[in-house]
């Protein structure tokens, strides 16, 4: 008996080293590199890695889904997947008019480069035509995916991101918290706010929106205009003060007229600006490096991470995806 004790003993030990052993990514030296150290390194990497892969199978199985739904409804009406196309997509995607031809071209005559219409007309018809069809067969597949219940099981990653205490716009109880990380001298950034303004709208009540500042090292302004803005906070204008330098040029002396158009206190306003605190700044870059931040605007709709400057559609049908999770009550 008490030799197979020994032995039990014996092999948790071995097993205990062996999972120890493989914890261990690298040794230098004396110095003990583990697997959680290194994961911890390149958190940021592996979030967007995962973004990426989601964003891959995301598209590939949209693909699979169309597919499928466009073979039961061929066969269920006796024809081929093309003859469906023809006659759900190409026919009813209809031709372009001449004022959707003509706001195409005055949108773009400055990369036209002086092009007459005339010379252009062709190609403009060409994207109008696979606009109009892309736009149509979603409708349809949308259709079809009544007709044929479609359930889709792939999951989005989530990453956990704090509001980090900063003002914020909406419900506290709003089933979809939208946190963005942003800089106000990245073009992008200020691109992106009519398009917030527009998904806030549509979604009022549904949403707690919060700002976090993520200045960019090679973006002077953004830094002090940033400190100018968090100013406004003690005053309850953070909002108002955070729109207005999206459309205003960066400069002290414009800080101090946007606050002096808030009718805020202009002597407390100017004694927090002079103190140049950047303490909750730091915090914000800080923890927006730590969940996969690496440019702006970043946004995370319930953990769900959105880059760059895109269009309202994408915030849409993230945004209608969390509210149809959080049920009827939102």
């Amino acid at each position: 008996m008490r030799f197979i004790l020994m032995t039990i003993v014996a092999l948790a030990a071995a097993a205990g080293m062996a999972r120890a052993a493989d914890d261990v990514a690298a040794t230098v030296g004396s110095t003990t590199i583990s697997k959680a150290d290194l994961e911890k390194h390149v958190k940021p990497r592996l979030i967007e890695i995962d973004n990426e892969r989601f964003e891959a199978l995301k598209d590939g199985l949209d693909e699979m889904v169309a597919d499928e739904l466009f073979k039961q409804e061929a066969k269920a009406r006796n024809v081929s997947p093309e003859q469906l196309e023809a006659t759900e997509i190409t026919a009813k995607a209809g031709e372009p008019t001449d004022a959707e031809i003509q706001q195409v071209y005055d949108a773009n005559k400055a990369q036209l480069q002086g092009q007459t219409l005339d010379a252009v007309k062709p190609r403009i018809v060409e994207f109008l035509k696979e606009q109009k069809a892309a736009a149509r067969k979603e409708a349809f597949i949308n259709e079809l995916k009544g007709k044929y219940k479609t359930v889709v099981n792939l999951k989005a990653p989530v990453v956990e991101v704090s509001t980090g205490g900063r003002p914020e716009k909406g419900p506290k109880d709003a089933p979809v918290t939208m946190i963005v990380f942003s800089d106000y001298e990245c073009p992008f950034c200020r691109r992106a706010e009519s398009t917030v303004e527009e998904v806030l709208k549509k979604y009022e009540g549904k949403i707690k929106y919060v700002f976090r500042d993520y200045p960019l090292p090679f973006h002077s302004k953004a830094k002090p205009a940033a400190v100018a803005a968090n100013c406004a906070i003690p005053q309850g204008k953070f909002f108002e003060y955070n729109q207005k330098l999206f459309v205003t040029d960066l400069s002290p002396e414009n800080f101090k007229k946007i606050a002096g158009d808030l009718g805020m206190d202009q002597k407390k306003f100017d004694e927090c600006v002079a103190k140049n605190d950047t303490k909750s700044i730091d915090v914000d870059l800080a923890d927006g490096a730590a969940v996969g931040v690496n440019g702006t605007p970043a946004f995370f709709i319930n953990g769900r991470m959105l880059s760059g400057a895109q269009p309202a559609e994408a915030f849409k049908t993230i945004i209608d995806e969390e509210v149809a999770k959080a049920g009827p009550k939102s």
